[in-house]
């Protein structure tokens, strides 16, 4: 199916909906024509996005100790991979992170602890620090603990939570091949109930786990029904110890693809290139930004990012700008 790309993308500006045919011409884009295609992507970006870009900074402030089995965590219960092992952060730790990001100009600070969900217990200490960080440090805070319990999504509301993380990770059809411990529902249910308490829904995926071209377009037709505001697309990395330790079949032309897939489907979201960017786009990764708008800056959880002063001098190489405004105005 040979498509003209500039054209595609003129016609998702007037509201045209990217049909399942025209999905997997996308992820079949010949190499000689990625150029287009990525034109095409950044037409629809620059149209709701201009050329800002959204930082984000991450904080493991609970690493290890999970009992969920998810094939492609370092910190699961069926990993080995030796990586550093705490409970939760101290109130005092979590704000210097915050403060940190706010020196990196990251407008986003997104705290992450392992686990199945949280205690109630460890829900109060993370809203205590959310709360002293909101009253401090001019930043978005993000969640990401998690299946949450009833009522649970409330009390981060009121601390001041802005948005909530909670991946899809792959396709509903694939999901039992990564992981048993907990369903699909379960992932959907708890990115309902942080819609329903106010917050912003944060929901992404993991490409290169082994999923067909189909469950790629699954995974973006699945986040565009659950009508999440900001898309992590991380790309696997491979960890030594995890399930997916031998998994290596992405390279930088796919990659790209992919992110044009979520742009064309996905055009008003907030696209974020999250872990993995580094090794499976390599020298490509600033074309990463003519489709997405968003990325992590400094390490990931068990995995180290892109030293950071290399980030901001890719923007500035590309003529793009940091947007300090990283969540519309009807969701902050």
């Amino acid at each position: 199916m040979r498509i003209d790309w500039v054209e595609l993308a003129e016609n998702v500006l007037f509201g045209h909906k990217i049909t399942y045919e025209e999905a997997a011409a996308i992820l079949d884009c010949p190499d000689e024509e990625l150029l287009l295609l990525l034109h095409g992507a950044y037409k629809i970006r620059k149209a709701f996005y201009g050329n800002k870009v959204k930082l984000n900074m991450i904080m493991n402030v609970k690493s290890g100790y999970c009992p969920e089995n998810c094939s492609y965590c370092s910190q699961s219960s069926v990993s080995t991979a030796p990586i550093n092992k705490y409970p939760l952060l101290s109130k005092e730790a979590i704000l210097e992170g915050a403060k940190r990001a706010q020196e990196l100009k990251a407008g986003t600070f997104c705290i992450v602890a392992s686990g199945r969900g949280p205690t109630n217990h460890e829900l109060e200490k993370i809203c205590e620090s959310v709360r002293e960080i909101k009253d401090t440090y001019n930043l978005t805070v993000c969640a990401c603990l998690g299946i949450l319990k009833d009522e649970q999504a409330e009390r981060l509301k009121e601390a001041g939570v802005n948005r909530y993380n909670h991946n899809l990770n792959t396709s509903e059809r694939y999901h039992e091949h990564i992981v048993t411990s907990h369903t699909y529902e379960d992932r959907v249910n708890t990115v309902d109930k942080v819609k329903r308490a106010g917050i912003s829904p944060c929901s992404g995926v993991i490409i290169g786990m082994g999923e067909s071209k189909q469950d790629v377009i699954e995974m973006a037709a699945a986040l565009k029904k659950i009508d999440a505001d900001s898309i992590p697309v991380n790309f696997l990395h491979p960890i030594e110890g995890t399930p997916l330790q031998g998994e290596n079949n992405l390279n930088p032309r796919y990659c790209l693809k992919v992110l044009a897939l979520f742009r064309y489907m996905l055009p008003t979201k907030e696209i974020r290139i999250s872990g993995g960017r580094e090794v499976n786009l390599r020298s490509l990764q600033p074309f990463g930004l003519y489709a997405a708008n968003s990325i992590f800056i400094g390490d990931y959880l068990t995995t180290e990012g892109q030293e950071m002063s290399k980030d901001h001098e890719m923007l500035k190489d590309l003529g793009f700008e940091i947007d300090l405004n990283p969540l519309p105005e009807t969701v902050q």
